[in-house]
């Protein structure tokens, strides 16, 4: 009887094994670890059903160490919480306690993060206690996580609870991170004055600010356009002994483009030049997507050429920020040209852009063309080949 009873537990499990496989690889071909976070991926990314989403996790065995799976954690997240599924997402992160390999700080962190991106705080707070009385949430990376989920909430009030009661509450001493942490959450509630009070008490207790503490206060100055400290948080950098680098000067164009301020942007990338201060592609992506936002297209063309000259390399998000905006402004024939070097590049622009161009083709006469870049899209993604045959169809003969 209990030669019977190991084996149909070792069949049990051996179906339960092979069942989850096969979710990830349905020829059954043996994955790596990192085919599996992969595969996982892909099936999230496309995956509705949450019994579905939570199986495709499970299979996957997926850990907060590797960048991957962390991506993968957030899609299942998101797909879960956008469908109101939280018991589920409770569920998930309660059942992944009593794996072995996540009996650790940095997952009891990372699922506080998880909790938060659900807008789930009070869960959050209850797993922070009990990892906390399970002896993984001691130190600051936790409390710092914890911040971070109250954050992803929009709960600025806990924010502020949890920095002012939890390091007493719990003796766990703050860091730099955790004031940085804090100051986000200020200039992210339109706070930002309060910062100064909370730089007084990180020198009392000899935190020293860095680069991240000034470079949040600049965006939040901006944001709520008070250039007069701006000029201050500019002016504590120096005393600071901080050099105002391209970083520096990213957030400042940056926090200017998102005003609609790209011509005030464009400036300060010119006295960076001035300066010798050496502009990279996150310039001149800020200051590209800034210009087509308030319709320059003719700007944000001159500013990709540059950076090309530059020897910088566009990214994928800059070709299709541009192919994107040229298509709105009717551009069809720069767009097919920029959209072309993209997938060259095997980069290619979302669906609703790609049918939009090959529409925009059709539009002025290059109805070739507009068949041309459906073939070339159709050899890319087959999964899409039915949809994209409707739209030639629908195309002037």
């Amino acid at each position: 009887m209990a030669l019977f009873c190991r084996i149909r537990t070792s069949a049990t499990a051996a179906t339960f094994h092979l069942r989850y496989f096969s979710v990830l690889s349905p020829d059954s071909t043996p994955l790596t670890s990192h085919q599996k976070s992969r595969s996982a991926l892909s099936l999230l990314k496309s995956e509705q059903n949450p019994d579905r989403i939570l199986e495709i996790c499970r299979a996957a065995s997926l850990t907060p160490v590797y960048h991957l799976d962390r991506i993968a954690f957030s899609v299942a997240i998101s797909k879960l919480s956008e469908g109101n599924n939280f018991q589920s997402i409770d569920t998930f992160l309660q059942e992944l306690r009593s794996r072995p390999d996540l009996q650790n700080e940095r997952f009891a962190s990372h699922s506080l993060v998880l909790y938060g991106q659900a807008k789930m705080l009070n869960h959050a707070l209850t797993a922070f206690d009990y990892f906390y009385n399970e002896g993984l949430c001691r130190s600051a990376k936790s409390l710092n996580a914890l911040l971070v989920a109250a954050i992803l909430a929009k709960d600025y009030k806990e924010v502020k609870r949890i920095f002012v009661e939890f390091p007493k509450r719990y003796g766990i001493e703050p860091d730099l991170e955790t004031h940085n942490t804090a100051i986000k959450a200020m200039c992210e509630s339109e706070s930002s004055s309060s910062v100064y009070s909370l730089l007084v008490d990180m020198k009392s207790k000899g935190v020293k600010p860095n680069a991240t503490t000034f470079g949040t206060m600049l965006a939040g100055f901006y944001k709520e356009e008070k250039y007069e400290d701006v000029g201050k948080v500019l002016n504590l950098m120096k005393e600071h002994g901080i050099p105002v680098g391209v970083s520096t000067y990213n957030i400042r164009i940056q926090s200017l483009c998102m005003l609609k301020k790209s011509n005030e942007a464009k400036a300060l990338l010119d006295g960076m030049l001035s300066k010798g201060i050496k502009p990279n592609t996150v310039t001149y992506n800020h200051l590209i997507h800034g210009f087509c936002k308030e319709g320059n297209l003719e700007e944000a063309k001159r500013l990709f050429k540059s950076m090309v000259n530059r020897g910088l390399e566009p990214d994928s998000q800059c070709y299709f920020t541009l192919v994107h905006f040229l298509c709105q402004g009717d551009d069809f024939e720069t767009a097919l040209s920029i959209c072309k070097e993209s997938m060259e590049k095997k980069w290619v622009p979302k669906f609703s852009t790609m049918k939009s161009l090959v529409n925009g083709l059709a539009s002025v006469s290059k109805v070739e063309e507009a068949k041309e870049l459906i073939q070339n899209v159709k050899e890319k993604f087959s999964k899409n080949a039915d949809m994209w045959d409707e739209i030639e169809k629908g195309l002037p003969q």
